[in-house]
């Protein structure tokens, strides 16, 4: 255990980042699956409303510096591929 005040502070800060970067990546994760389960549902109406909300959650995730940039435009790429390949 730290022994100096502001190493103590840092250890509690960075937890708590940790535990706030842990809960938006979990929730985009949870996004992704709808839009798999949806692709998987063969419903493109429900698939494009998912990936819409999807593109809410990584936009914030991004901007909060939990993803890169390129992260995000390489993810959400994939899913919108693979939304519009539906027949």
């Amino acid at each position: 255990m730290a022994n100096i005040k502001s190493a103590k502070k840092r250890i509690l800060t960075s937890a708590k980042r940790a535990e706030r970067n842990k809960a938006a990546k979990s929730e985009v994760k949870t996004y992704i699956k709808k839009v798999d389960a949806a692709i998987a549902g063969g419903d493109k109406a429900a698939a494009k409303s998912a990936l819409s909300d999807l593109q809410g959650v990584m936009g914030r995730a991004t901007a909060k510096g939990i993803y890169k940039k390129n992260t995000n435009a390489r993810k959400i790429s994939r899913m919108s591929k693979a939304v519009d390949g539906m027949e």
